[in-house]
C-alpha cells in the first residue's frame, strides 16, 4: 500500500508530519487545506482508522501505527482551542 505523510501547520507557526499506510487520507485531506482543531481531530481520526482498516482488508491485521498516529494527533490537538485553525501545508507523498 502507498504510504503517505503530510505536514500540519498549528494556529502557533508549529510544524508536524502526519502518516497514514493508505492514500484514504487523501480524501480526507489536501494540501492547502484549512480546517479548525476540532475538524481535524475528528476527519483525521475517521482517515487513520478507514486507512488501519484498508490494512487489515488487504494484508490481513490492522497497521498498529495508525493508533500511535492517532495518539500523536491527539497530544497535538490538546495544544489548541477547537476553534484554531490549522493548515495542511504538504507535500503529501
Amino acid at each position: 500500500m502507498p504510504e503517505v505523510r503530510f505536514q500540519l501547520e498549528w494556529p502557533d507557526g508549529q510544524i508536524s508530519t502526519l502518516y497514514s499506510p493508505s492514500t484514504v487520507i487523501l480524501d480526507y485531506f489536501q494540501p492547502g487545506d484549512s480546517l479548525l482543531v476540532s475538524e481535524l481531530e475528528s476527519r483525521g481520526v475517521e482517515a487513520l482508522r478507514e486507512a488501519s482498516e484498508r490494512v487489515r482488508t488487504r494484508y490481513g491485521f490492522a497497521c498498529t501505527r495508525t493508533n500511535e498516529e492517532e495518539s500523536q494527533l491527539r497530544e497535538w490537538i490538546s495544544r489548541y482551542s477547537s476553534d484554531d485553525t490549522v493548515r495542511v501545508t504538504g507535500p503529501l507523498t
